[in-house]
């Protein structure tokens, strides 16, 4: 993967002069063995009085910015250069990985377990058992099933079998709902995939960042492509963490780059914040993803997306 340019910019318009509370940012990505920052530079105009970053409870890189005064505008344009070179998910391992045999929850050793426990409760009522349904409809009626073969067609399901599509609302669909209507954003697929692998005595996480659409220059890309992204991991103890994007079927972390992980996604916002003013003076918020590698930089423009992506939450 040669290196990767992301640009993330994000535009608030008021019709009057408002005046603005404290503003929480995870633009930043996560370092580890797969990917590292070259250089990140962070521009908010109007420039806060006060701009710290503090690690939350998942160790994810939060930026807080307090501001005084009024403004029409409020602008945060992120941009980072990155080294990534992600591994195919099982490569170092031989042969299949750990087999499910329908025990629960999931043979996780003790000492692993307390610290998987909540990444394992389920997060939403299924009261008729029709998400537990659906993830055994990947498990062998007889004989033990590899957690390979499972999770990775459930990722190929979604991407298969369902519909995806921008929301330009907030929030996470129930994942009940975007199981019935076979469709969603990216970030409803991850939950959706979360709590089937929760139904299986899994741990599972959210995690939020941008992915790489090698073939944009070809008028094609990934879904979610231009905003930010949202897939899933869960814990198999011969791997570790591994990482599934149902939304493009992707097994692993090619083209993903991770910037922040949580159990829930309302813990993985990339920017929240606060402001005062009338209800009438919010006139819109726009917001533009590119993430290309360093060699099209120079040959194609920027797009300019509305916000509404796939990973906005």
């Amino acid at each position: 993967m040669p290196i990767l340019s992301i640009r993330h910019l994000t535009r608030y318009r008021y019709r009057n002069p408002v005046a603005l509370g404290e503003h929480r940012m995870m633009l930043r990505p996560r370092e580890s063995y797969d990917q590292r920052i070259l250089s990140c530079d962070l521009t908010i105009t109007p420039t806060p009085d006060r701009l710290r970053s503090v690690h939350d409870v998942f160790g994810n890189c939060v930026g807080v910015a307090t501001f005084s005064g009024r403004t029409e505008e409020l602008v945060f344009d992120s941009r980072v250069r990155l080294d990534h070179t992600p591994l195919p998910a099982f490569a170092d391992v031989e042969g299949e990985v750990e087999v499910y045999t329908g025990a629960m929850p999931f043979d996780y050793s003790p000492e692993d377990l307390p610290d998987l426990e909540l990444s394992m409760q389920r997060h939403y009522p299924d009261p008729e058992g029709l998400i537990d349904a659906w993830a055994r409809r990947f498990v062998k009626p007889v004989g033990k099933t590899s957690l390979q073969t499972l999770l990775s067609d459930m990722t190929q399901a979604i991407y298969a079998e369902f519909k995806y599509g921008t929301r330009t609302d907030r929030g996470v669909q129930n994942p009940l709902e975007t199981l019935a209507q076979h469709s969603g954003a990216c970030r409803d697929y991850a939950v959706l995939m979360m709590e089937a692998a929760r139904s299986l005595g899994l741990a599972a996480r959210f995690v939020s960042g941008y992915i790489y659409s090698p073939m944009v220059g070809a008028g094609l890309s990934r879904a979610s492509a231009g905003h930010t992204h949202a897939w899933v991991r869960v814990y198999l103890p011969a791997c570790g963490w591994v990482e599934f994007d149902p939304t493009n079927g992707i097994v692993g972390n090619a083209d993903l780059v991770r910037v922040a992980i949580a159990r829930d996604p309302r813990q993985a916002v990339p920017l929240h914040g606060s402001w005062s003013g009338q209800a009438a003076d919010y006139l819109d918020m726009e917001v533009e993803v590119d993430v290309r590698d360093e060699g099209e930089l120079d040959m194609q423009p920027m797009p300019v997306r509305a916000i509404g992506g796939g990973g906005q939450l």
